[in-house]
């Protein structure tokens, strides 16, 4: 009679990446999976849901105000030497050929288009076309109860607990279910309390609480 063993499941992975690092690594996948291409059958409010997720960040980034790490692609028409990608400073402003620094913190990219239109107007150009597009937005901030705080890439659709998953996950001590954003808007600093699931914007600043013992 043969007597089968059983090996057991090693937790090793090839290249030298470890199980727990790799859940983490495929945290963000896996949430921007289920945005983008709900499960086949999913009932029709969950894929309401997803969708009006989708909007919500969307608009909120259409709407979207300039600041320091940002950077940008100016485009002017017929204007080679004008055209090209620049970053926003630490006091907010980009530095434009021909016309020096504009001021760019705080501004929308249709705000940015129309300060570089009228200081190109009318000494350097007639009727100039301007086009400002964000090629990179600056990264966001957690802070608090999770392993690892400190500043991220932004990514379009990342919600909270991707943000916790990309700083290595929560402590002991953390809250896991409320959370604190810090955004800045055009009238300043607004405290949003969050969820989980709560869309992360670029320049938030994400606090992790000590939960009560």
């Amino acid at each position: 009679m043969r007597v089968l063993r059983h090996r057991p499941v090693s937790t090793k992975i090839r290249n030298g990446v470890s199980a727990p690092a790799l859940a983490l690594a495929l945290a963000i996948p896996a949430f921007t999976a289920a945005d983008s291409l709900p499960p086949v059958g999913a009932p029709s409010d969950q894929s309401a849901a997803v969708s009006g997720r989708q909007g919500s960040v969307e608009s909120a980034l259409s709407g979207y105000r300039l600041g320091s790490g940002d950077r940008i692609r100016l485009i002017v028409y017929g204007e080679p030497s004008l055209t090209g990608e620049f970053a926003v400073d630490g006091s907010g402003q980009i530095g434009v050929p021909l016309i020096g620094k504009v001021q760019g913190g705080n501004a929308t990219a249709a705000e940015l288009e129309q300060r570089i239109r009228d200081k190109l107007t009318p000494d350097y150009l007639i009727n100039p076309s301007v086009t400002v597009e964000i090629v990179r937005y600056r990264p966001f901030y957690i802070v608090g109860e999770v392993r690892q705080p400190g500043s991220y890439p932004f990514v379009s659709g990342m919600t909270v607990i991707n943000a916790v998953a990309l700083s290595g996950g929560f402590t002991y001590r953390a809250r896991e279910s409320r959370f604190r954003i810090d955004r800045r808007t055009g009238d300043g600093i607004a405290e949003i309390r969050a969820r989980p699931d709560t869309e992360v914007l670029p320049g938030d600043v994400i606090s992790v609480d000590e939960r009560f013992f």
